[in-house]
């Protein structure tokens, strides 16, 4: 019970720190990254690299699918 309950809320803070490097390079803000404002923080990235990191294919990248992308290691880790 205590490692689930620990588990969540490491899950849930390491969400919370995603959504903060969303923040940071979301320049229009509106909620959501852009390639354009994804390959101004990321200098190297690619379309190819970006289309992998949006994985609902919507053409932006929200906080999840950049988190997912940093420990997938598409994308390297921003600090806030």
């Amino acid at each position: 019970m205590k490692t689930g309950i620990l588990a969540t809320t490491c899950a849930l803070l390491a969400t919370a720190s995603f959504a903060a490097t969303t923040d940071a390079i979301d320049t229009d803000g509106d909620g959501v990254v852009s390639f354009v404002e994804m390959s101004a923080a990321y200098p190297d990235l690619t379309e190819d690299i970006f289309n992998a990191v949006d994985t609902n294919g919507d053409g932006v990248v929200d906080a999840e699918e950049l988190a997912a992308g940093e420990q997938g290691g598409l994308v390297p880790a921003k600090s806030g």
